[in-house]
């Protein structure tokens, strides 16, 4: 069943997302949203974040020793290759 929200534009061009709404993108205080121009219709979803999702596990684990020829020859280990296949 589909559900229709209304909600006011102010002067300033600011509206209020329903709660219902907010509750179903997951939205909280501080949350980017995006506004999608389509063919016959505009899309409001959750804006995509550009940051690395990785970027706050940076430094957890101690460096690796010997750098990044000891990583790449465990990598080649691990696939069971030797230096000379590549």
């Amino acid at each position: 069943m589909e559900k229709s929200f209304t909600s006011l534009v102010t002067s300033k061009g600011q509206i209020t997302v329903p709660q219902e709404i907010r509750e179903r993108l997951g939205l909280k205080k501080g949350d980017r949203v995006e506004f999608v121009a389509e063919k016959n219709r505009t899309v409001v979803r959750r804006a995509q974040t550009k940051e690395n999702p990785f970027a706050k596990y940076a430094g957890v684990l101690p460096a690796f020793p010997g750098g990044r020829k000891e990583i790449n020859a465990w990598v080649r280990d691990l696939r069971g290759r030797n230096d000379d296949e590549e």
